[in-house]
């Protein structure tokens, strides 16, 4: 194996089908089929229509990848593949491609956390990861702070969320309000034209429900408050701002998420941050989350937009790491774990 190997990365843990390419830790190609239009008019991802979308999207998907990258499957010296968690069809049909892929090949297979990897993909963008860092990763339905000694076998959960994630109290919001699926890029667009006029709830940051919950998220409650506020303006027959209450609503997130970030920071004396996943992408919570960091003296790393979301090549970069660390791969027995736990790196 070269000492750069050549790892390909397949990522189905819900509407994307990501394959991407990876040599050491450098990106060759990040390759994408997705099938959020198909689940747009049910408001939400349908697990059944997403799995038959990878059936069809994969091997196109694989072809256009290494035609990209220039090189050819038997060039490959690892194949990596999210195993969990994720949406179980989806996650069956990446993990069935992985293996057949890796065992016609004779290469070794690597069965990876899909929140690891969110972690992991900022090594193509800003190099290799400070040991430890501190990740905070928030999509649709993760909202989580960990702490990361070693991506490819030491993360430990410092907190999750208990109820709703950020992404999905996002798209909630999005319907009460009117605007199309996935809810995220409309409220973000939305908030850039209004303003931050209403004090919406920030839940689990005060007295014992921050003692008891120090590092963990809540947006059930937040998503409620806002539906309260929009239903109670419509009965009063008054129109609803959807900007000023998307600018609202899109600050109580990120000022959760990101006070939470740096105040795990401080305790656990990391000085640097990570933020990733689909809402890393939001361009308020990454503007609060460099301003909060550079009042506390914490570095901050972010990977392009385009990364943030499910991808396959954050995939192919924790493959990648973990066959230059010497991980042992994967058995062809690998399983697809929808539940599989965020302290377990690799299947």
């Amino acid at each position: 194996m070269a000492d750069q190997p050549l790892v390909l990365g397949i990522e189905t843990s819900c509407d994307e089908t990501g394959v991407g390419i990876v040599r050491g830790e450098t990106l060759l190609v990040d390759a994408i089929a997705s099938s959020v239009d198909e689940h747009a008019r049910f408001g939400g991802v349908v697990p059944e229509v997403a799995s038959r979308a990878h059936l069809e999207a994969m091997v196109p998907t694989i072809e256009r990848a290494c035609t990209t990258a220039g090189i050819g499957l038997r060039d490959l010296d690892a194949v990596a593949v999210t195993s969990g968690p994720g949406l179980a069809g989806a996650l069956m049909v990446g993990v069935a491609s992985a293996k057949a892929l890796a065992l016609a090949l004779g290469v070794p297979l690597y069965g990876v956390n899909h929140l690891a990897s969110h972690v992991a993909v900022d090594i193509v963008e800003h190099g290799p990861l400070p040991e430890p860092t501190l990740a905070l990763l928030v999509s649709g339905g993760h909202s989580s702070l960990l702490l990361v000694p070693d991506v490819t076998h030491d993360v430990r959960s410092l907190g999750s969320t208990i109820d709703d994630a950020a992404g999905e109290a996002f798209d909630k919001v999005a319907r009460v309000l009117g605007l199309p699926f996935p809810g995220g890029p409309h409220i973000d667009r939305a908030a850039g034209e209004g303003q931050v006029v209403i004090d919406f709830p920030r839940g689990l940051t005060t007295g014992r429900d921050l003692e008891r919950h120090r590092f963990d998220f809540s947006f059930s409650g937040l998503k409620t408050a806002v539906a309260r506020w929009v239903q109670a303006r419509e009965a009063s027959g008054q129109p609803v701002p959807v900007a000023d209450v998307a600018a609202s609503f899109q600050e109580a997130v990120t000022d959760v998420l990101t006070r939470k970030a740096v105040l795990a920071c401080r305790e656990h004396g990391v000085e640097h941050l990570q933020v990733g996943g689909g809402v890393a992408a939001n361009s308020r919570l990454r503007a609060m989350a460099r301003e909060r960091c550079e009042a506390a003296g914490i570095e901050l790393r972010v990977p392009r937009p385009g990364l943030c979301t499910d991808n396959g090549a954050m995939v192919a970069a924790l493959g990648a790491q973990l066959v230059l660390k010497g991980r042992s791969p994967s058995d062809l027995s690998l399983p697809a774990d929808s539940s599989m736990p965020v302290t377990l790196v690799q299947s």
